[in-house]
């Protein structure tokens, strides 16, 4: 591959999320708002759409995000701004295909396949190859939602999961060798139909700013934990203020603070116990997302219980617990990459954090709202008490370095 070379060298400068990268996030805002309000029934329907829609539009996100990395003050405005136009219609639509409107489905597949148009035509036009997530250039995924703009539930939400099934095979298995050749075969197509035979640029691989990408990240998260506020702020709005309602208030409130610690303080990029370039990007990002998902539907969670301050749903307090087992979960896939005492971290840490929110989902039938709750702050704290309890001893997940 003598036609690869670097993209980017350090400039020894610090970035921060520019001001048109903060009003992109915007969108980020209200899509997870739109897509997390799915959960308030509980149903299984819900929970299938609310992973798809969620998937779909982190996905849409996080292409746009690599490329303002990597592009950095060459970003095209006007790009960023069509493609933010089109997930702000992502997110208007999600609850019309809530309800199956046709229309409103159709303009969320449309306005998804536009985007990801958008992010596969600003990085052939940079002639980069982004080897840490290939999807964002390689359009396989992006065939079966162009096919469902004709179909109709169900059959449309299968063509978009085979989209996003199609994308993570290529982000997984496609290597950089294979996005070369396919510019390459690209780059013969554009020459026979071009008279004048120009010589392209060579393609050259995309080296993202790992500092900057990991805050983009990272406010990724902040906005996910504010949705919790803003979810038990809502529903506190329409419901009796008493006594249950304050004690599920504060207890919301210090189960969001104990996860943005473990996320932040003991974290990176937003993933708890995660350190700086512990994992390749092609396996955090995936991460992430995931991780994301679990908070979102957590503060989905939260908003349900506070409507239900009385008697919890079997349905609310399952997605509560089973969404923090999960977050605990892949916390514990980002300990493993962590040099040292990774055996007794998991047996001590993760391993509770993560049954015992199931034991109080399957067994907690005659608890209160309040109560479940309070037993869900109770486990997210234990990691921050059992480091408390070691802090003589060097701890196996040390904070990552600045």
């Amino acid at each position: 591959m003598n036609e690869l070379s670097s993209a980017h060298a350090a400039s020894g400068e610090d970035r921060h999320a520019s001001w048109l990268e903060l009003f992109f996030d915007l969108v980020a805002v209200a899509g997870v708002a739109q897509i997390a309000h799915l959960l308030h029934d509980g149903g299984a329907a819900e929970l299938g759409q609310y992973v798809l829609l969620f998937l779909a539009f982190w996905t849409a996100w996080i292409c746009f995000t690599l490329y303002g990395n990597v592009a950095g003050e060459r970003t095209h405005t006007r790009t960023v701004l069509a493609a933010m136009f089109c997930m702000a219609v992502m997110a208007a639509a999600v609850p019309g295909v809530h309800a199956g409107e046709n229309g409103q489905a159709r303009a969320l597949a449309l306005a998804y396949v536009v985007v990801r148009l958008l992010a596969d035509r600003v990085w052939r036009h940079r002639r980069e190859i982004l080897v840490d997530w290939p999807a964002a250039q390689m359009s396989l995924g992006v065939i079966p939602w162009i096919v469902s703009l004709w179909a109709h539930e169900p059959a449309r939400y299968w063509l978009w999961a085979l989209g996003i099934a199609l994308d993570l095979y290529v982000t997984f298995t496609v290597s950089a060798r294979d996005i070369v050749e396919s510019h390459r075969a690209h780059d013969r197509h554009e020459r026979k139909r071009s008279s004048r035979r120009e010589a392209l640029l060579p393609v050259s691989v995309a080296a993202p700013d790992a500092d900057h990408l990991s805050e983009r990240l990272g406010l990724f998260v902040i906005i996910v934990l504010g949705e919790g506020v803003a979810q038990v702020i809502e529903a506190a709005s329409e419901v009796p203020w008493n006594r249950r309602l304050y004690g599920l208030a504060s207890a919301a409130f210090l189960l969001l603070v104990a996860l943005w610690s473990l996320s932040f303080r003991h974290g990176y990029a937003g993933v708890p116990y995660l350190t700086a370039r512990s994992l390749p990007a092609r396996a955090a990002l995936p991460l992430h997302c995931f991780l994301c998902g679990c908070l979102a539907a957590l503060a989905a969670g939260l908003g349900a219980a506070t409507e239900h301050l009385e008697t919890l749903p079997a349905g609310t307090r399952w997605l509560l617990c089973a969404s923090l087992a999960g977050y605990f979960l892949l916390t514990g896939v980002a300990a493993l990459r962590q040099p040292g005492g990774t055996q007794r971290w998991l047996l001590s840490v993760v391993l509770p954090c993560c049954s015992l929110p199931l034991l109080i989902a399957g067994f907690g039938a005659g608890l209160g709202t309040v109560a479940v709750v309070w037993l869900l702050v109770a486990v997210t704290l234990w990691p921050t008490v059992y480091e408390g309890r070691r802090s003589g001893r060097a701890a196996p997940t040390a904070r990552p370095e600045p």
